[in-house]
């Protein structure tokens, strides 16, 4: 498995969990409904997001 599709698989299973959450929770769909209509919010939701791909794609890497 080469590394572009080992990323593309990864993305795609992130973004499948973050769905079924979604799906699962429907709080947290209000949420996100909520964040998208008040601008206040939407900061925090996207502060959110950008700390779980960081957790999720980044943390493991090691500096060269």
């Amino acid at each position: 498995m080469n590394p572009g599709l080992k990323k593309s698989l990864g993305a795609l299973i992130a973004i499948s969990v973050a769905i079924l959450l979604l799906i699962l929770f429907p709080p947290a769909l209000a949420f996100v409904e909520l964040a998208a209509r008040e601008l206040r919010y939407l900061w925090w939701l996207i502060l959110l997001v950008v700390f779980a791909l960081w957790l999720i794609f980044g943390f493991g890497k090691r500096a060269k």
